[in-house]
């Protein structure tokens, strides 16, 4: 089914907020000048519930997603006091796609992580990939727009809550062209920031930083970023995902670059 014609009013509606969001998150300190400050930062651990994720030989993604977003927020809590930290969920509970970008935007949050783990049948593919929103190589990586996009038909009422919006239909993907581009800088600073810390720090196998149209990631009127931290259908790097030193390192990693990202932004 190709999305509804009142889509596009609500495509502008958001373009229109979100260029409001943009101006409004700095806030003037003299004549002249205007001062960003990283306040608030969203984590989102993909998944949960009845959802499970991908899965691995042992493990599923939405517990391993779920350990490292809140060892992610407590470095934060713990080394960054001035920033407040949100959770999309801190226990195994299902929470909607388009519920995980609104609890971002009535928040106001300044940052948008979402944490995954990657999967794929028949395959020995490993290391992690860092997302940010786009449509670059979309033909070649369907398969992980549809993954993630998914859970929105477990979803109660999707069809109207999501305008007709079917994640298995390519031609649904058209109306992504048209979204507001002001974040996409910052989200790609931060997304290469967290593939740099895995591969020079964590000693990871970076796969790289990537565009893909991800309705998390459309829909949250902040930099927004989504991480897949591994592949748990690669027995040895699930057993890493699973590990406690594994997660340790690579929360540690993703907290490094939002602090570097923070850093950064308010430099200026």
């Amino acid at each position: 089914m190709f999305m509804k014609r009142t889509s596009v009013k609500n495509l502008i509606i958001i373009l229109f907020l979100t260029s409001i969001a943009l101006l409004s998150s700095f806030v003037p300190t003299g004549e002249g000048e205007r001062e960003f400050k990283l306040r608030r930062v969203v984590i989102d651990a993909g998944h949960g519930g009845k959802d499970p994720g991908t899965l691995g030989s042992r493990s599923k993604e939405k517990d391993v997603a779920l350990s490292i977003a809140l060892q992610v927020g407590a470095y934060i809590e713990k080394y960054l006091p001035d920033v407040e930290v949100i959770y999309t969920r801190k226990t195994d509970v299902f929470i909607e796609l388009k519920e995980r970008a609104n609890i971002a935007n009535r928040n106001k949050a300044d940052l948008f992580v979402s944490i995954h783990c990657n999967a794929v049948k028949g395959s020995n593919a490993y290391g992690t990939e860092t997302y940010v929103m786009g449509a670059n190589h979309f033909d070649r990586n369907f398969d992980v727009v549809k993954r993630e996009n998914s859970v929105i038909l477990m979803e109660d009422g999707y069809e109207e809550n999501y305008e007709g919006f079917d994640p298995n239909a390519p031609e649904s993907y058209m109306m992504f062209n048209l979204i507001q581009k002001a974040y996409f800088a910052n989200s790609l600073s931060l997304a290469q920031k967290v593939e740099n810390d895995f591969k020079t720090r964590v000693n990871r196998h970076s796969r790289g930083v990537k565009q893909l149209p991800l309705y998390v990631l459309w829909t949250t009127s902040m930099p927004s970023i989504l991480i897949e931290t591994g592949f748990l259908s690669n027995s040895t790097e699930e057993k890493y995902l699973n590990s406690e030193n594994g997660q340790a390192y690579l929360s540690s990693a993703i907290y490094r670059s939002i602090k570097a990202y923070k850093e950064e932004v308010e430099a200026y």
